[in-house]
């Protein structure tokens, strides 16, 4: 098994240890509530709550919906404009291509996987750094074999290694927010249809930054079989659902199979669907990661750029850097808690102290256990007080961590709150 750089081995199903307060995620569930709980105090107190995941997960529902807000009527009169935009927006075309819209990115993947793995296959996932969990639990679900590989240089060996691979799962912009170039992922393509294998693209935030960022090909223009976005992600408006297209004869499958399972998502959504896709522009992915950058630049003055990881889109702390910042200013050597509870500690003392919602929240299990900054609204961060203060939050926060670092309970109770007595 994999460790952290401070020795902590990895849980078996995300990429970073658990410690003895965030065991499972159950416990992440518990941690939600608690902050849930300090969302509801602020409001009570008229403190303001600023959303900085950066994602969009909220309703665009208009007057002029409502009459049609019904899964029968919805879907019979929208679904053609449906078709059209989200074909579009993928790079598809309805010669070849199909779509469909379900419940979340999560259940998009499982959804590709159930029709396109089966039992004992041999599945690879390459990316920058590693697969969302998301795409490793949708392997387990269809019963296939999951090997993880980084880059062309990995997919390659992996390749070498096995004699037959079925299902390629590519993944351009990881959950570290690193990007596959796009030389590298058209070799992947190339070398995944000349063995033969299906691919799948975990397209979650990569659909709107690859081609807005780093001017590559939309998710369908990569020449893949089947790749799925989010919605809640980058310069969309949401709802949080999925947008899954591909080749025609497998999104015939994927549909019977998401209605068969309860994974498609509601019809009478699709005017907000339909409204987020068509209202999108490159221009807002890259008004976020200005304003994202903004904000590294603010750090850069709090804290030293060795703690800080950047890529082109993100500013993060990873959690090793997290906890041993805390340490640092506690002047101690050593910890009652693991990185990821130090990061969890950090994005809870944030949203109680500051008002801010960051992403840590947003994933249960959160894929990374880093503090992400990511795709900020820029109008959010101005009404926080703009970049300098943002920083500022981070940096007052991560002395009150410092506080407790050797201090599990104290940690518990801020994590679980009054679940903490019974944990």
């Amino acid at each position: 098994m994999p460790h952290d750089r401070l020795g902590n081995e990895y849980a078996a199903d995300v990429p970073y240890a658990r410690g003895a307060i965030l065991r499972e995620a159950a416990d992440d569930l518990v941690k939600l509530s608690t902050a849930q709980t300090h969302m509801r105090a602020r409001r009570a107190a008229g403190a303001p709550i600023y959303q900085l995941s950066g994602l969009e997960r909220r309703l665009d529902a208009r007057a002029e919906d409502i009459p049609l807000m019904d899964d029968e009527f919805a879907s019979a009169f929208h679904e053609p404009q449906l078709r059209e935009v989200s074909l579009a927006h993928l790079g598809g075309n309805p010669r070849e291509h199909d779509i469909i819209v379900t419940n979340r990115l999560t259940a998009a993947l499982l959804v590709a996987a159930d029709v396109m793995v089966r039992p004992g296959a041999n599945v690879l996932g390459v990316s920058p750094r590693y697969s969302h969990p998301a795409v490793f639990r949708a392997v387990a679900h269809a019963r296939g074999r999951f090997e993880d590989c980084i880059g062309l240089a990995g997919l390659r060996a992996a390749l070498d290694r096995h004699e037959q691979v079925d299902v390629v799962f590519i993944t351009r912009l990881a959950v570290s927010y690193e990007i596959l170039d796009a030389r590298e992922l058209a070799q992947i393509v190339t070398l995944v249809k000349e063995r033969g294998a299906a691919t799948i693209v975990d397209d979650a935030g990569g659909a709107r930054v690859g081609p807005a960022i780093f001017d590559q090909p939309k998710t369908l223009e990569l020449g893949v079989d089947v790749g799925a976005t989010g919605l809640d992600k980058y310069g969309t408006t949401g709802p949080r659902v999925g947008l899954l297209g591909g080749r025609r004869a497998l999104l015939e499958r994927m549909r019977t199979r998401a209605f068969e399972m309860g994974l498609e998502a509601r019809q009478m959504l699709y005017p907000a669907v339909i409204r987020s896709i068509a209202g999108y522009t490159p221009e807002r992915v890259r008004e976020r990661v200005a304003a994202t950058q903004a904000v590294a630049q603010a750090l850069k003055k709090r804290i030293s750029a060795n703690r800080l990881f950047e890529t082109p889109v993100t500013v993060q702390i990873r959690a090793e850097d997290v906890l041993e910042l805390a340490m640092e200013r506690a002047g101690v050597s050593r910890a009652a808690i693991v990185p990821y509870e130090a990061t969890a500690a950090l994005a809870m003392l944030l949203l109680r102290d500051h008002g801010v919602m960051s992403v840590h929240f947003a994933g249960i299990p959160p894929g990374t256990a880093a503090l992400m900054v990511k795709f900020l609204p820029p109008e959010t961060l101005a009404a926080m007080g703009g970049p300098e203060r943002f920083a500022d939050a981070i940096d007052r926060s991560l002395d009150t961590l410092a506080t407790m670092v050797q201090d599990p309970l104290a940690v518990k109770s801020l994590l679980l709150g009054a679940a903490a007595g019974a944990h």
